[in-house]
């Protein structure tokens, strides 16, 4: 299910500059609009909206939030499998893997990227041994 922008949007076009899909479209000064196909349901474009015309598929108003306060992974390494499924959910390509330290060979995933992380939690919803927490939002702006 997708987001959806409200009638209140100005098109000053900072969704779409953070939508990792390309999933919104409009001109600037006009009501732009995110196309269902394409969204991920992410809430990205909530967070940067300075209108507050973004709400999610059951509209709900998704709250205005300083890009410092997004939230971000945490990866509970002693917990982690190296399996990679959540650096394959992230869409914008902020996670990756590695080698923390010299003789380990086991690879980690770690915020390699943090300004790309637009705080969806794809990647702790999709791991399968609960080993990436993702706080849950609180501050506006």
């Amino acid at each position: 299910m997708a987001h959806f922008i409200t009638e209140d949007c100005t098109g000053c076009t900072a969704c779409t500059a953070v939508c990792p899909a390309s999933a919104i479209e409009g001109e600037r000064k006009q009501p732009h609009r995110i196309l269902a196909e394409r969204c991920l349901d992410c809430g990205a474009c909530g967070r940067v909206c300075p209108a507050a015309s973004v709400e999610d598929a059951f509209g709900t108003p998704v709250p205005r939030l300083a890009r410092k306060a997004w939230p971000k992974p945490n990866f509970d390494l002693d917990t982690c499998s190296a399996c990679g499924i959540c650096i394959d959910a992230c869409p914008t390509q902020a996670l990756d893997i590695e080698t923390m330290k010299v003789g380990d060979y086991h690879a980690y995933p770690w915020l390699a990227r943090e300004k790309a992380c637009i705080g969806c939690g794809f990647c702790a919803a999709e791991c399968p041994i609960q080993a990436v927490e993702f706080p849950r939002e609180t501050a506006e702006v």
